[in-house]
């Protein structure tokens, strides 16, 4: 199935990407982002996801930083631009000030079977400057790290 449509990201020509070896399977790791947002980023019971090419997703996550008294919740939106089951996701992405600051990302996650486990690589594109990119650069590691620990350990 075809997306929709696409976003335009000629104005917006930051990127990333980022690999990692991982531990959990292909399979496992297409359900994550999938179907089971809420096993690894999302605050459990903030998903709304159907893990299909042209539904929308919502999903929060919640920290609580050591400056702020109260924890802060940060929404996340997107949408299904492409899969290929165990392969490929492509979705779109969105979230707020110190985030994308509101424009409609791109993120494609390549996965390929390796020892046992998964060659993933990320790709983030669509920023509109580099310092929204550079957030995202240091922070998807950790986030790729968690996934992987959280979702080999069931």
């Amino acid at each position: 199935m075809e997306p929709i449509t696409v976003p335009d990201l000629s104005t917006r020509p930051f990127r990333l990407t980022v690999e990692r070896t991982m531990n959990a399977s292909p399979d496992v790791l297409y359900r994550a982002w999938t179907t089971e947002f809420d096993r690894w980023f999302a605050a459990p019971g903030t998903v709304i996801m159907q893990g299909e090419v042209n539904t929308a997703f919502f999903f929060e996550t919640v920290y609580q930083f050591e400056t702020h008294s109260e924890a802060q919740r940060h929404p996340h939106y997107g949408r299904f631009l492409r899969l290929e089951q165990d392969r490929l996701i492509e979705i779109t992405w969105v979230t707020g000030a110190g985030g994308t600051n509101g424009a409609e990302t791109v993120v494609t996650v390549e996965l390929e079977p390796k020892s046992g486990g998964t060659q993933l690589r990320l790709t983030h594109a669509g920023f509109a400057d580099e310092n929204a990119k550079k957030q995202h650069e240091e922070a998807w590691p950790f986030v790729l790290e968690q996934l992987d620990m959280k979702m080999t350990n069931r």
